[in-house]
């Protein structure tokens, strides 16, 4: 009996919701084992991208420290002490008759939460007394509870998704970026409804025949500019059934195909400077401003995709002169062989198509404009995103696009609706941190105590070390969760605050995010959109990975170089 080979094509991996949620277990089983810990916070100022001075809430690094329970006979000793000296009143802001009433209820009675009340917090304390002011004979545990909520017995890890969807607020994670995915779902639901970007790209298709050195590099842009305006990924399969064929015809292998569509699309994705799927997700979680960063990138995504386009070219050159170099010569002869019919299909590219694109491209202009020079946040973002949607549909009925208004809203609503996924995700990645204790630096959590020890590992490493690092492990990382947004759910939450800790900024710990995340994509055998595109390509994972592990490694070495760039400027 002959033993069939698998077929790594068709290898299946676990949902994403899945694989958080057996994140979500094992933080929680985690907790039982890890004791909370906490530092201390302090206010920094600096200067926004608008020159003016903002302020943002830090750790400072050498005050952490477990939880323990309070040495209460060495703080109402102390109470005392504070309470004879007005000095010290004066110094701490608090007046004799708050610690007076404090001491009245006696050294029983003690308890962080009566000191918090006259504002005498645990930090306060520990900068005047040190760990002097706890009981250190036991570490205390932050355990959520199976089920539960705040109101009924404590938060319990059943109930994370709820819990991390309502956290936060309007202008950031989890409520805030869930809101503008959705709305920005709805928007693309809507352009994509009318067929513009459909005709756009036939159309360009079709105009680049008989330009065969400038349209390999022409394409890799178009699509380039797909994966970084609107994370173009599953999208590139429909594409890819003209695409294969018509490269072929131009001289070129499948694999041209392949790379000119779906890997150009990942590396738009890897570089982009505004996809809300992938880069303001994760900037959403890491705490800075959705967007920013946008002139860096946009450099970045030029750079990288013009130098990523030579290098196809140097490939698909050395195909055209000796077709038999392909690895995939023998399964092209499928497409050589109905050619003729299928590198002929076309789509009108009309002049209410060409409205919509310029109305496109005016609010993307807008939106950058708003980000970089107004500070535009998230509310701004997604009215700006709407904008673009209603006015492309109201386009598409004027010009009678094969579109009616009532047409207009269930587009909006099936395009909210396949990107609610990945709203429900962000509110996942919230509900990890939830179960972990939480972000606050300045509450004891598992978390901070996790980065404290990961920070200990990389202490004295320098910042762009560090950095490099976390390339290396969001890349990694990658290989077996595909998923953008799902990425960033499970790392940026660690990511962000151990940036912090090795003196790395956020804006970078996103950048090592979204390259790590981005090129791999076009490699793993766990992508659902490249086995797609694989698939009407005709070719084996196989095939494909001996072609793109070199390209994997041009686009590390890329990647490290904008890392060490973003380092050496101090990105922010």
């Amino acid at each position: 009996m002959v033993k069939q080979k698998r077929d790594l094509t068709k290898m299946k991996t676990p949902h994403t919701y899945v694989i958080i949620f057996i994140v979500v277990v094992a933080a929680w089983l985690l907790t039982f084992a890890v004791p909370a810990g906490k530092f201390s916070t302090t206010d920094v100022q600096y200067k926004d991208a608008n020159g003016e001075t903002s302020t943002r809430t830090v750790l400072k690094q050498s005050t952490f420290r477990y939880d323990y329970p309070m040495d209460k006979a060495f703080v109402y000793d102390k109470l005392e002490e504070i309470a004879q000296d007005p000095q010290e009143l004066a110094k701490l802001n608090v007046t004799e008759k708050d610690v007076q009433t404090v001491l009245k209820e006696g050294e029983k009675n003690l308890d962080q939460e009566k000191l918090d009340a006259i504002s005498l917090k645990d930090d306060t304390l520990y900068d005047l007394y040190g760990d002097k002011i706890y009981d250190k004979s036991h570490k205390l545990h932050k355990t959520a509870k199976v089920w539960g909520t705040d109101d009924f017995g404590g938060f319990g890890f059943l109930n994370f998704v709820f819990e991390g969807l309502v956290s936060g607020d309007k202008y950031g994670s989890a409520v805030g970026i869930a809101a503008l995915i959705l709305v920005v779902g709805g928007a693309f639901g809507i352009i994509m409804r009318t067929g513009a970007i459909d005709a756009a790209i036939y159309a360009f298709i079709s105009k680049t025949r008989g330009l065969e050195k400038f349209a390999i590099p022409l394409l890799f842009f178009a699509f380039s500019l797909g994966g970084a305006t609107f994370g173009m990924a599953e999208e590139v399969i429909p594409f890819s059934m003209v695409m294969v064929p018509f490269v072929i015809a131009l001289g070129y292998d499948s694999i041209v195909a392949v790379t000119v569509t779906y890997v150009a699309s990942q590396v738009g994705n890897a570089t982009s400077w505004m996809s809300p799927f992938s880069v303001a997700v994760a900037q959403g979680i890491a705490g800075i401003p959705v967007l920013s960063g946008a002139t860096f990138r946009l450099i970045m995504w030029v750079t990288i995709t013009a130098l990523s386009a030579g290098y196809l070219m140097i490939y698909a050159e050395r195909i055209r002169k000796n077709p038999l170099r392909s690895e995939v010569y023998e399964s092209d002869e499928y497409f050589r062989n109905h050619l003729e019919k299928t590198a002929n299909e076309n789509k009108p590219f009309l002049l209410g198509h060409k409205l919509i694109l310029v109305e496109m491209l005016a609010v993307l202009i807008w939106i950058i404009w708003g980000v970089t020079q107004k500070g535009y946040y998230i509310p701004e973002i997604a009215s700006q995103f709407f904008v673009m949607g209603l006015a492309a549909g109201i386009t598409a009925v004027l010009f009678k696009l094969d579109m009616g208004w009532n047409d207009i809203a269930k587009s909006f609503q099936n395009g909210a609706a396949d990107l609610a996924g990945t709203a429900i995700v962000v509110g996942m990645a919230k509900g990890i941190l939830l179960v972990l204790g939480g972000s606050e630096p300045n509450v004891a959590s598992a978390l901070n105590t996790i980065l404290h020890s990961i920070s200990g590992l990389l202490s004295g490493v320098p910042s762009m070390i560090g950095a490099w690092v976390m390339y290396i492990f969001q890349s990694l990382f990658n290989l077996v969760v595909t998923s953008n947004s799902g990425q960033a759910a499970l790392t940026m939450p660690i990511m962000a605050p151990l940036a912090d800790l090795i003196q790395v900024p956020r804006q970078i710990a996103v950048l090592a995010y979204q390259l790590g995340a981005g090129f791999v994509d076009a490699f793993t055998p766990v992508s659902a959109s490249l086995i797609g595109v694989l698939g009407v390509a005709r070719i084996e994972w196989i095939k494909w990975a001996k072609f793109q592990i070199k390209m994997q490694g041009f686009f590390f070495v890329l990647g490290t170089i904008f890392i060490m760039i973003a380092i050496m400027i101090g990105l922010q």
